[in-house]
């Protein structure tokens, strides 16, 4: 114990600094992070696929054998515009006799509208006869017998008869000259049909037929058109976020395949979960008139769910700084400008500063990085 005190002094005394020598502060690295005022936004990315605007199988009306199919896979084609010839020989004759019997009717109409004429001349003459003998009848009573007068009365009735019968007749003949119209129209339409054309401007996707097949009435389609000068993009939004997800929010499409980046909306949602993924279909409309877009490529779709501006935030990676003796004692932050970040991710981000302010972004960064570290 009396060897201990005398070696614990030596050493005491060895770490003191020498004389007239002033004491070393050590200086640690910490990282610091300022407190700013900036724009805050919650977004969610979501892996979506592109659908064609609308597509359907162009099927041939009525039966016939295929005469002409002068579209290929690829094509684009204009609305109205001739996709298949069908040959359809029976309905060439349907035709013929269509009109054949609208022709008849219309002779029948004419022989018939003789007839209402003949009657009612006939009703005339009848008439006179019997005004005439009604009358002496009356002036000279006894004159004329009674079988007589009964006879013409008759005639004048008979007549009368003739005349509603000739009118009912023509009325029936003007129905069937309608009836032959429709016919002969009906026949008309259908040899139209034999012409398939294009319902909506789009391209051929798919080939199902070739020339001199026979093809059934809506049996099997003869192409699959699709319209792709615009696109569907379908998005499926989890359970959590249906509630958030509003029409009109903005939604940022990037299409990595293509290096693209298309700023769209929120256009329409089914209002219902599939009950196998538990999530909402959501459509949002991206225009493709050049045509670099395609149906079944990924996107990925960052949806604004909520945004709130001008608020305190501190960043999420603060900077590291090392303090010296240069470092100033204090320095006013109330100045740095808000700064734009963002994160597409469902929790709170910055914004980040689009490209056109890229340098004015950077010089903010450094002017924050000095006033921190000024700190």
């Amino acid at each position: 114990m009396r060897f201990l005190v005398p070696l614990l002094l030596l050493l005491g005394a060895s770490c003191r600094p020498p004389a007239g020598e002033a004491p070393t502060a050590t200086l640690t690295a910490v990282t610091v992070s300022p407190v700013l005022r900036v724009d805050l936004a919650r977004d969610l990315e979501l892996a979506a696929e592109f659908r064609p605007w609308q597509e359907i199988d162009v099927h041939a009306k009525i039966a016939g054998y295929i005469k002409t199919l002068p579209v290929e896979v690829g094509d684009r084609l204009r609305e109205g515009q001739l996709i298949g010839l069908l040959e359809v020989p029976e309905l060439q004759q349907e035709l013929v006799q269509a009109q054949a019997a609208e022709k008849r009717s219309e002779l029948e109409v004419v022989r018939s509208r003789s007839e209402v004429t003949r009657s009612e001349s006939a009703l005339q003459i009848r008439k006179l006869s019997y005004d005439r003998l009604a009358s002496v009848a009356k002036q000279r009573p006894n004159l004329i017998a009674q079988q007589e007068l009964d006879d013409v009365a008759a005639r004048f009735a008979e007549a009368t008869a003739q005349l509603a019968t000739a009118r009912a007749t023509l009325a029936s003949v003007e129905e069937q000259v309608h009836v032959s119209q429709a016919a002969r129209s009906r026949v008309t339409a259908m040899t139209q049909y034999t012409r398939v054309t294009a319902p909506f401007a789009g391209v051929v996707s798919q080939r199902y037929e070739a020339p001199g097949a026979m093809v059934q009435g809506g049996s099997k389609p003869l192409i699959h058109l699709s319209q792709v000068d615009r696109l569907r993009l379908v998005l499926p939004v989890p359970e959590s976020i249906v509630p958030r997800v509003k029409l009109g929010a903005p939604v940022e499409v990037r299409v990595d395949a293509v290096s693209t980046v298309v700023q769209g909306k929120v256009m329409r949602f089914t209002g219902m979960l599939n009950s196998n993924t538990r999530t909402m279909q959501t459509e949002v409309d991206v225009p493709n008139s050049a045509y670099a877009l395609k149906p079944g490529m990924y996107a990925y779709a960052t949806i604004t769910l909520d945004a709130k501006d001008d608020v305190l935030a501190i960043p999420t990676s603060p900077f590291p700084f090392k303090p010296s003796a240069a470092t100033p004692s204090s320095r006013s932050l109330s100045s740095t400008p808000k700064t734009k970040l963002n994160s597409a991710t469902s929790a709170w981000a910055w914004k980040r500063p689009t490209a056109s302010k890229s340098s004015a972004a950077s010089t903010k960064a450094t002017a924050l990085s000095s006033a921190t570290a000024e700190i």
